[in-house]
C-alpha cells in the first residue's frame, strides 16, 4: 500500500516537473539576465564589485551566490602522451539542434540600435518597419541607445519531446 503511494507521489512529481514552464530572460538596458524554472528556482546573472560577476540563485528558502570565474583550480598534471583517437563515426547532428531550438517560444523581443553611422542607421529604417509585420519590436535610432529585450520560454517535456523524436 505504502510502495503504491510512494510511486504515485513520485509520477505526479515527474509529470510536474516536465510540464513547468522555463524562462530565459535578456534585458540589457537594465541589466537583467537570469534564467528561471517558474515555482522552484531563479539564476540571475549580476555584476559584482570585487569579483567582476555572480550568479544569484534563489531557491525555495535558500539565497545564495556562486562566483564562477573563481572555480577551484587544479594542479596541472604532467601530460602523457598518448595515442591518437579514432572516432567512432558519429557525426554531429544539427537537425536535432535545429528542432531543439525551435521549441523555444519568443514571448518577447525588442531591438533598439545605433550603428554609429548615420548612413547605415537610414538604410537599416525600412527593414526595421518591415519587420514589424512579423513578432518583435524592432527600431533604429540616431541617439546612440542600444538596446536588446528578449524573453524565451521552454517547457522541459518539449526540448525531450525535441531530442527523441526524428
Amino acid at each position: 500500500m505504502w510502495f503504491f503511494i510512494g510511486s504515485l507521489l513520485i509520477a505526479v512529481i515527474i509529470v510536474y516537473l516536465l510540464f513547468l514552464k522555463m524562462k530565459l530572460y535578456i534585458n540589457t538596458d537594465t541589466r537583467q539576465y537570469y534564467l528561471q524554472v517558474v515555482g522552484i528556482v531563479k539564476a540571475s546573472v549580476e555584476a559584482d564589485k570585487e569579483r567582476l560577476v555572480r550568479i544569484h540563485i534563489r531557491t525555495f528558502f535558500m539565497n545564495f551566490y556562486v562566483y564562477p570565474l573563481e572555480a577551484g583550480r587544479r594542479p596541472k598534471k604532467k601530460k602523457k602522451i598518448s595515442k591518437p583517437k579514432v572516432s567512432k563515426g558519429k557525426s554531429f547532428n544539427y537537425n536535432r539542434i535545429l528542432r531543439i531550438i525551435r521549441t523555444f517560444k519568443v514571448n518577447r523581443l525588442v531591438l533598439d540600435i545605433d550603428t554609429g553611422n548615420c548612413i547605415t542607421n537610414a538604410k537599416l529604417y525600412p527593414l526595421c518597419g518591415l519587420s514589424h509585420l512579423t513578432n518583435g519590436q524592432f527600431n533604429i535610432n540616431f541617439q546612440g541607445r542600444n538596446q536588446l529585450i528578449l524573453q524565451l520560454d521552454n517547457r522541459p517535456i518539449r526540448i525531450i519531446k525535441a531530442f527523441i523524436n526524428n
